[in-house]
């Protein structure tokens, strides 16, 4: 049951959950779109726009739904394209308090405005949930490689996580206040999809989107395999993480796209004044793969630049992204 509404078995319903209304006294409701199969199986929930300028996530839903395999489903999916309703008015990552809601679960019926949001999701949607998928982009003029983040220590949460089909695994440690964090304290595995750039749409990384969701659907056993499906290709794990930062402030020049492989100390892009008087270049401070980049040519010392992820075998990592890119680039 979801705000008060039972779903019966080989129902497709819409659900308007209420929300916290808009100071103009006019009533705002989160929508989310539940589809049983007539057979019960895992119930997942797929929930984008958490950070209201994050809309890949909400294109990636509306395709999702078209699927004809859903008629088919095995258990129940829980479709919520837009939870930030008010970000995603605004053009903005956060909520009109200012509050980031993906710091705020599981939230408090008597707290903020922020706090009451992470509240009714916990409750009508995590809380009727067997796992997780969040789906989000890079944060403010930045862009993110196809990747997938979460716990890889938990066995379940690997395995759904090499299902999903990007090449690029991130053993994220959950941090507080995190929708990921809040469904852990639920026992939900849970995964984060991370791609492209807020307020864009990117068939880059919408398309991996749709289909590493079916992939693990599948995975799930909530639809049947595909007849067509190609093995997939066993995805890379990155040890850690890191961001080179601009070492002086200026206009930035990068040299590296997404997916580039870099060696520590190996020029990666650079920083001039206007004049062009001055012109220092970044280097590399470790070795790994570009999964994360600035699209801003206007720095300040100390600004992220490149987020490069390490791993055992740089590589193997480097072809794998090459081959995904040349696939999705057709």
């Amino acid at each position: 049951m979801i705000g008060g509404e039972s779903i019966a078995p080989g129902a497709r319903v819409t659900i308007e959950l209420p929300v916290p209304q808009l100071y103009t006294h006019t009533p705002l409701t989160m929508p989310i779109r539940v589809v049983r199969g007539r057979r019960d199986g895992p119930r997942l929930f797929v929930c984008a726009a958490v950070h209201g300028d994050e809309l890949n996530g909400v294109e990636i839903i509306r395709r999702l739904l078209r699927r004809p395999a859903l008629a088919r489903l095995r258990g129940t999916l829980i479709a919520i394209p837009i939870v930030n309703v008010y970000g995603v008015l605004h053009h903005s990552r956060y909520l009109p308090d200012r509050r980031d809601l993906n710091r705020s679960f599981p939230g408090s019926e008597r707290g903020s405005l922020t706090a009451k949001v992470a509240e009714r999701f916990m409750t009508e949607i995590v809380a009727n949930c067997t796992h997780g998928i969040d789906l989000h982009t890079a944060a403010n003029h930045r862009d993110n490689l196809p990747q997938i983040r979460g716990n890889l220590d938990d066995p379940d949460t690997l395995a759904l996580a090499r299902s999903f089909g990007v090449p690029v695994l991130i053993n994220a440690a959950v941090r507080d206040g995190s929708l990921r964090a809040a469904a852990a304290d639920f026992g939900i595995p849970m995964l984060l999809y991370e791609a492209g750039e807020p307020l864009r749409f990117s068939e880059y990384a919408i398309r991996p989107g749709v289909q590493g969701i079916f992939n693990v659907m599948r995975a799930l056993g909530m639809i049947a395999p595909s007849r067509r499906s190609r093995p997939g290709t066993e995805p890379f794990v990155a040890r850690s993480s890191a961001w080179v930062r601009a070492p002086e402030s200026g206009m930035f020049r990068g040299a590296k796209p997404l997916g580039a492989r870099v060696e520590r100390g190996e020029p990666i892009g650079t920083i001039a004044d206007p004049f062009g008087d001055a012109e220092i270049t970044v280097t590399a401070d470790h070795s790994g793969l570009v999964i994360g980049r600035t699209q801003l040519p206007i720095v300040y010392q100390g600004d992220a630049l490149f987020h490069v992820a390490r791993f055992e075998d740089v590589l193997g990592a480097a072809q794998q992204v090459e081959d995904f890119q040349a696939e999705h680039d057709d």
